[in-house]
């Protein structure tokens, strides 16, 4: 960790103008994260990407979680924490008072969503139901990070006039974020109708010869559509996260 002196050197610095405005912020970009010796909690991350940490809480010990998500919010940090047990979500939200949680997608934010700052509109949509848990992880992080975002479900190709029946709102879209298991043939099939990027999402539910989501990643991978990019397994956060950056290119 960079020292207090170091610091006050870099301040002095600045103010005497032997520094411009630039170059601290540079020096800042690369100042130190916290060391709670069981974690690293890195909050230079949005000076850094425009976007701070996210906490998974998939697999952390209680006693390792609250101080994480207490220290964020000490600092008044928007937090976003994906992955989280209601069962988890019960121990801690009488320490964490101002948090909403949504356990469908066991999405947990400080606060409320922010109003949408950009004009662009994110559309996720669904194959079938059982994808809903991780649409609304990629719903919710899209909305997080201040984005127009809504969904269309439970429209995959066994019914395919269900989806056409939609395409004037997949033409309002900016970026579609297609979320799919079983065999995973609803983002090429997107990708063939509308001009935006899609993000294909794979999910593990179907039967065994899906794989749990082997089967429709290796489809998405494979399309001949142009312009769909792919993520992994279940991974609604990251394509909540990509379509966000896209969007905010095309504000």
């Amino acid at each position: 960790m960079a020292s207090e002196k170091y610091l006050e050197k870099l301040l002095e610095d600045f103010k005497n103008g032997k520094i411009d405005k630039d170059r601290i912020l540079q020096e800042l970009k690369r100042l130190p994260y916290q060391d709670l010796n069981f974690a690293k909690l890195d909050h230079h991350r949005k000076l850094r990407r425009g976007q701070g940490e996210v906490v998974f809480c998939q697999g952390k010990d209680l006693s390792h979680l609250l101080p994480i998500l207490t220290e964020f919010k000490n600092r008044g940090e928007k937090v976003l924490a994906t992955r989280m047990k209601k069962e988890v979500y019960e121990e801690i939200k009488d320490s964490l008072a101002d948090a909403s949680y949504y356990p469908v997608s066991g999405i947990l934010i400080m606060g409320k969503f922010p109003e949408p700052v950009y004009n662009s509109l994110i559309l996720v949509i669904t194959a079938g139901t059982s994808d809903i848990s991780v649409a609304e992880e990629a719903l919710l992080t899209s909305r997080f990070y201040g984005h127009k975002s809504e969904y269309l479900y439970d429209v995959g190709i066994a019914g395919v006039h269900r989806l056409l029946d939609h395409i004037e709102l997949l033409d309002s879209a900016s970026v579609i974020i297609a979320v799919a298991g079983m065999e995973g043939a609803l983002p090429a099939l997107v990708g063939g109708l509308v001009s935006c990027p899609v993000i294909a999402v794979p999910t593990s539910v179907g039967y065994g010869a899906s794989f749990k989501g082997l089967a429709p990643l290796l489809t998405m991978l494979n399309s001949c559509v142009p312009g769909l990019s792919v993520v992994n397994i279940d991974n609604g956060f990251g394509a909540g996260y990509l379509a966000s950056l896209i969007a905010e290119k095309n504000k």
